[in-house]
């Protein structure tokens, strides 16, 4: 399917360049560094992971990943049996029965894509992750084909991956590291072109499944979304780089441990067994951290070969050369190394952005523009492989093309609102 096909051919191209390099342009230690080489070997001038190293990266996040995963699934077991997420889903249900008119107004899967897009929002990506993936487990009990994805599957994982988000903190938070004279520059074009890749996400899935935008309860939650989040931009604006951290923390942290003690409270409120609720659902994130090892590891070690070939040079360089043939302006191409390798790898599109900070500068044009790539789009491959092969879907139909142009219609206004902004 979609996925293999370009898995596949990420391989191909990666071994294809590798061997150019070491049989015509001499490279001949190119082979070794793209198996066995490891970023923190002095010796190692590609200064990137190798392929055995890489699957060693990939059980670490895996294993990183149980606590948080049995953490936030064990709590989830406990709201689901106190009934808390069937309220959550009545509460969204006229909203969410529009776009997603497959899945009962009742079904716990509406209360799980609820606390998936409130986690994106608020940038909490540990706990993002539990909840979108309990709420795929949701929508695979409605999916009459297991293997081939769903209208809603595809509906849910096209707005998650398009990342939604309110204030790119681990962004601003390395722009402060980096000495950047305004570290928080980056927060309104992040919150602009994540609102504009969801819309666009959200128009193409609904154009594909029919789904009517113009239906009054559709429009009135859209605008009334672009109102909370206007009136955010507003507030948050007005604040210092630090302050945004720190209402950042208690805004995400602090809801957190809310829900939290309304999960404990509601369960003791209806006389369940909490403590065995939450082992049950806990077990369960073990169960789901343990199946995903498989799909991080191929993608990893796929990004992996890409960059150790130095692929991803060969394509910055080719459009440099392109765009200034062309006589555009390409301060925006130095930039664009985090944009390309974001949907592949969040970690190494971090990467990518504090490389270009450290070369062109953290106040540069380059800088920014990287910023906002970085904190306006989420890992469309990773999030493909994770969430679809932890319920065993293999046929994902047209949702990765659907990710895939949302990321470009992300990055498009992502150079655009730069020029604005930082021009």
């Amino acid at each position: 399917m979609a996925l293999s096909r370009i898995w596949s051919a990420f391989i191909i191209i990666a071994i294809l360049v590798a061997a150019f390099k070491c049989f015509f342009l001499g490279e001949t230690q190119l082979f070794s560094y793209m198996i066995s080489g490891k970023a923190s070997d002095p010796a190692n001038p590609l200064k990137l992971d190798g392929v055995i190293e890489t699957c060693w990266v990939a059980v670490e996040i895996c294993l990183k990943l149980i606590g948080v995963l049995c953490l936030f699934m064990g709590f989830m077991s406990i709201a689901e049996r106190a009934g808390g997420i069937r309220f959550l889903s009545r509460i969204i249900g006229p909203f969410f029965s529009k776009i997603f008119p497959d899945v009962p107004k009742d079904h716990p899967a509406m209360g799980h894509m609820v606390m998936n897009f409130s986690a994106n929002f608020l940038g909490l990506d540990n706990a993002a992750t539990p909840f979108g993936l309990k709420a795929m487990e949701s929508l695979q009990e409605l999916n009459p084909k297991k293997d081939v994805a769903s209208n809603a599957q595809i509906m849910f994982l096209c707005l998650h991956a398009a990342g939604f988000n309110l204030i790119p903190v681990s962004v601003i938070a390395i722009r402060a590291a980096q000495n950047a004279s305004d570290p928080t520059d980056v927060f309104i074009p992040c919150m602009i072109v994540t609102f504009v890749g969801t819309l666009v996400a959200l128009i193409i899935v609904s154009l594909r499944q029919k789904v009517n935008l113009f239906q009054p309860v559709i429009l009135v939650w859209l605008l009334g979304i672009s109102a909370a989040v206007v009136a955010l931009v507003l507030y948050v604006s007005s604040l210092n780089a630090a302050s945004i951290q720190s209402f950042s923390g208690v805004l995400s942290n602090g809801l957190i441990l809310l829900v939290f003690i309304l999960i404990v409270l509601g369960g003791i409120y209806k006389k369940i067994d909490v403590f065995s609720a939450f082992i049950d659902g806990a077990r369960g994130g073990f169960d789901t951290a343990i199946k995903i090892i498989p799909y991080i590891l191929g993608i990893l070690v796929a990004v992996s070969m890409l960059r150790t070939s130095g692929t991803f040079d060969m394509v910055i360089n080719g459009m440099k050369y392109m765009f200034h043939a062309l006589g555009a302006d390409t301060r925006f191409v130095d930039a664009l190394p985090t944009a390309l390798i974001r949907p592949l790898s969040g970690g190494a599109a971090r990467g990518m952005m504090v490389s270009t900070m450290t070369t062109f500068g953290p106040d540069s044009f380059a800088s920014k523009l990287s910023g906002v790539f970085q904190g306006a789009a989420d890992t469309t491959f990773y999030v493909v492989a994770v969430y679809f092969g932890a319920v065993g879907i293999k046929n994902t139909r047209y949702s990765i093309g659907t990710m895939l142009l949302a990321d470009l219609a992300g990055v498009i206004t992502a150079i655009g609102i730069s020029y604005l902004f930082f021009t």
